[in-house]
């Protein structure tokens, strides 16, 4: 806990060095409730981002006028973008400050949201898109500053409850898009958007600590470590590769549901399609139990309940096709609340395991796990279009259950003889 070098009040100043005693306060007894709030925040407005355009993609095809397949490269670029600043920018956690990283990231965000609102074409919309993308990683710098200031035995609970905030950033922005978009129109959102992110930017300059590098290694070297970190911990490669495959059908599902129900037989509207982001919503409510039963019986444990539940969530799914209208839309409902909570309480319990491995790494580990989700992202976003343009709504489901099948069978593989720091096996 020594990398914090500030007061962690919400209702600080920007942060001054601190004495020997008060970090080792910090330290026993964890951030306060205030900033806990303001991490949550921060984490789910930064990544309520690369969600806005989701529930909006029929009312964009129509606007911009595009196909149905090609407006699928928005959330693809979108979630592509997000894995390369994953990759080039989260390790840079480790090597400055995490404060001034947040706060330059959180402006450059709203750059890149105000840069979509006014795309006049797919070309300019798809580059805004990447640059949303890159500079959400912000929340990707909020999340281990978490499990900095956390205590070690309550890290599974701190972090869960900053990811309930992210997760319900993403679930929610579904819902705010797509009423604000078929109300107010898309340009509207993305406005909001920046806005918001304006405002969190100032609460974090006033409210977040500093921290001290963990490494003083060269920006080249850092990356170049990022191949030693995957190449050391096995624990680290099982849970990228786990995590990547439910968010290949985590996003397969979100990317072509508004266009599914923009369709035949529905013919519903952007709304509708956010509105299922408040079934979702119900699973992120769980991160923090899903936490705690982590800091208790091992995440080990989780992971395997989580992908369990995912599988059988899109598996139910699978048969959707076959019903009516209106029973199709209750299946519909009940799975996304059972593969949200599947997907969400298999990350906090693979952080737990990733945070655990070595704390003067945290950002380049979380860097590896996350570029691992997104990429399942970005190639869940376009082969769900795919899918569904050539093969309809079961393939998605399908393709959806496949993978998270997958991901249980990769989480039943025993480990060479890794261990986290909680004592906690994986």
């Amino acid at each position: 806990m020594s990398s914090i070098q500030g007061s962690h009040e919400s209702n600080a100043l920007p942060a001054m060095p601190v004495s020997p005693a008060q970090v080792a306060a910090i330290a026993s007894h964890g951030p306060s409730p205030g900033l806990v709030l303001l991490l949550a925040s921060g984490a789910g407005l930064a990544a309520a981002s690369l969600y806005y355009s989701q529930p909006m993609l029929g009312i964009l095809a129509a606007d911009i006028g595009v196909s149905d397949v090609n407006i699928g490269f928005v959330p693809m670029l979108t979630q592509l973008g997000y894995a390369l600043g994953i990759l080039l920018l989260a390790p840079l956690g480790d090597r400055h400050d995490r404060r001034t990283i947040i706060l330059i990231k959180a402006a450059l965000l709203v750059a890149a949201l105000l840069a979509a609102a006014a795309a006049p074409s797919l070309p300019v919309l798809l580059v805004a898109s990447l640059a949303i993308g890159l500079t959400a990683t912000l929340a990707q710098d909020i999340v281990p500053a978490a499990a900095t200031l956390a205590h070690e035995t309550r890290r599974g609970k701190v972090v869960g409850t900053v990811m309930t905030g992210l997760l319900m950033g993403i679930l929610l922005s579904r819902v705010v898009s797509g009423f604000v978009a078929e109300h107010f129109g898309w340009r509207t959102m993305f406005v909001a958007a920046a806005i918001s992110v304006s405002i969190i930017g100032v609460a974090s300059w006033r409210g977040l600590p500093r921290f001290s590098p963990g490494t003083t290694l060269s920006y080249r070297a850092l990356l170049g470590s990022l191949f030693g970190v995957v190449r050391r911990h096995a624990a680290l490669r099982h849970a990228a590769l786990a995590q990547g495959l439910l968010a290949v059908g985590f996003s397969a599902f979100w990317s072509t549901l508004a266009v599914m129900l923009h369709a035949e037989p529905f013919h519903m509207g952007s709304a509708v399609a956010g509105a299922f982001g408040i079934a979702g919503a119900a699973g992120a409510l769980a991160a923090p139990v899903a936490g705690h039963l982590a800091d208790r019986r091992g995440p080990q444990l989780v992971t395997r309940l989580g992908t369990g539940l995912s599988t059988l969530s899109f598996a139910a799914m699978c048969v959707s096709p076959l019903l009516t209208p209106t029973a199709q839309l209750w299946l519909l409902g009940i799975g996304t609340v059972g593969f949200d909570l599947g997907v969400q309480a298999t990350l906090i319990a693979h952080q737990t395991i990733v945070y655990g491995i070595d704390p003067e790494a945290r950002s380049r580990l979380n860097a590896v796990l996350f570029v691992g989700m997104f990429i399942g992202m970005a190639s869940g976003a376009i082969l769900g279009s795919l899918m569904l343009a050539h093969w309809g709504w079961i393939a998605v489901t399908g393709m959806s259950a496949a993978f998270s099948l997958t991901a249980l069978a990769v989480r039943f593989r025993r480990l060479p003889d890794a261990k986290v720091r909680t004592g906690a096996s994986i």
